[in-house]
């Protein structure tokens, strides 16, 4: 799938220019070149700043007609290199987030409709504001926008209850590679009238088109919420102490992280003024979380949960928050990791997904594969309760990432193999972007395969929507 595409150079800005209102465009800074892992520096071009859909109609239109690459930016924190593009021709970078207003709610209906360029944190807000839940919850929430959420189709820690990005959609308005408005942006919760054009746009990274607005759905707020760091002997006894929530409080279960000695002991060399709760970190602990109906009472309900599972000899120890502050301080630690995992510097990073019956598994072998390739710390956490897992690999203290560059692809083809023979993902919820398109290309059905090659050449036959991304270009 290769495309001739042409520089977004002067000559290319002065035509915009002359369709655009003034301050549309830009040269790029160092901010829209970057990406949060460090991994890539983008080219740069032209950015572009619209402030509505028919702005953004126009870039695409004359993109296409200019056959210029579109690299679409929300908040820059995707963690595969979606948003920067590392070679090639210097693209035209379009960044939504002057399109950054709440358009309506409608509490009654549980719906809100928000532009692209809203940070996920002020949908959040919005959402609060009439009594209601968004619950797409992620440690970059106040950077990350929800275009971009959607385009990535983001989990986050909400998953287990509400589901992925695309679960909490209903309608999108977005702009086709052509340069067409598709005016999708509907409140109904039942429409089958052909395609799900929604579904196909969600998750595809800005290689189909352009997110411009999204119609979202809202929940009720649980009327009380309990939190609880609950030790655990195994990854095992994690998944038959959720057993056990789920039967006690079915779909009330809101959160169920699995946090490994690792994670702590990173706190402690990185991050010391992050509180810990155990004197001694446990070798395995969840961090769960209820959202209970009202007359339920959370210390009532985790002090049973302990009770059933100690008496199962699941959880030995644990702590249940006696306040909201003690439930936010359990949610910082969690929350840190990533940053506490980004200052040790990884060797190499995995986001991805198994069957709930095989965690334990990959975990096992997954140890005794990289012991056999040396001397590595692993620090694996997640969201067990959907089987997704980041499982990292870091150097010894006294070493660093760059002693183990030349182990780099090693060790993540060894675990992406493992998780391939499981019937897992090699992407669960950061996507794909430029980082996984050698391993999807290797991993993924060809029959799928095929249709999405299909599916980019019917909708962006110029190639020009992000391009790299996903897909080869």
């Amino acid at each position: 799938m290769t495309h001739a595409l042409n520089p977004a150079d002067t000559a290319f800005a002065d035509t915009l220019r002359a369709a655009l209102p003034d301050g549309t465009l830009e040269d790029a800074s160092a901010r829209y070149l970057e990406e949060p892992r460090g991994l890539y520096a983008g080219q740069s071009g032209v950015l572009a700043r619209p402030r509505t859909v028919e702005e953004v109609a126009t870039l695409i239109r004359m993109a296409g007609e200019a056959r210029v690459g579109v690299i679409p930016y929300g908040g820059g924190t995707g963690l595969v290199g979606g948003q920067v593009a590392t070679d090639g021709i210097a693209p035209l970078i379009l960044s939504l987030e002057r399109m950054n207003k709440v358009r309506a709610t409608y509490a009654d209906e549980n719906v809100l409709i928000a532009e692209a360029g809203v940070i996920l944190a002020d949908v959040q807000k919005a959402a609060e504001e009439v009594d209601r839940l968004f619950p797409l919850s992620l440690a970059a929430q106040g950077t990350a926008r929800i275009g971009g959420n959607l385009a990535t189709n983001a989990g986050g820690t909400g998953v287990l209850r509400y589901g992925n990005a695309r679960d909490l959609c209903l309608g999108l308005e977005a702009v086709l590679p052509d340069g067409q408005i598709w005016h999708g942006l509907t409140r109904l919760r039942k429409n089958n009238t052909g395609y799900d054009l929604r579904h196909l746009l969600i998750g595809a990274e800005g290689t189909l088109g352009v997110i411009t607005a999204a119609a979202l759905k809202l929940f009720a707020r649980p009327a009380r919420t309990g939190t609880a760091l609950l030790v655990v002997q195994s990854p095992d006894a994690a998944l038959k102490l959720l057993s056990i929530a789920r039967s006690l409080f079915g779909e009330m279960v809101s959160a169920f992280e699995l946090i490994h000695r690792q994670g702590f002991d990173f706190l402690t060399e990185t991050m010391p003024d992050v509180r810990q709760p155990f004197e001694t970190p446990p070798e395995w602990c969840v961090l769960i979380e209820l959202g209970l109906a009202e007359g339920m009472d959370p210390q009532e309900a985790l002090e049973t949960l302990f009770s059933q599972a100690f008496d199962a000899g699941l959880v030995p120890d644990g702590l249940i928050a006696q306040s909201g502050t003690q439930a936010d301080e359990f949610w910082t630690i969690r929350e840190s990791i990533p940053e506490a995992n980004r200052r040790v510097g990884s060797v190499s990073s995995h986001d991805i997904s198994v069957p709930l019956g095989a965690i334990s598994e990959f975990i096992t072998k997954g140890g005794a594969r990289i012991a056999q390739m040396g001397d590595f710390r692993i620090n694996c956490f997640g969201h067990v309760g959907d089987g997704n897992l980041h499982y990292n690999v870091f150097p010894q203290k006294g070493r660093t990432r760059a002693d183990h560059e030349n182990q780099r692809d090693a060790i993540k083809t060894c675990l992406h193999d493992l998780t391939h023979e499981l019937g897992g993902s090699i992407s669960a919820e950061h996507g794909v972007g430029r980082l996984k398109v050698a391993d999807l290309e290797k991993y993924g059905d060809p029959a799928k395969m095929s249709a999405m090659r299909a599916i980019k050449a019917g909708l962006d036959p110029l190639g020009i929507m992000n391009p790299g991304a996903v897909l080869k270009a």
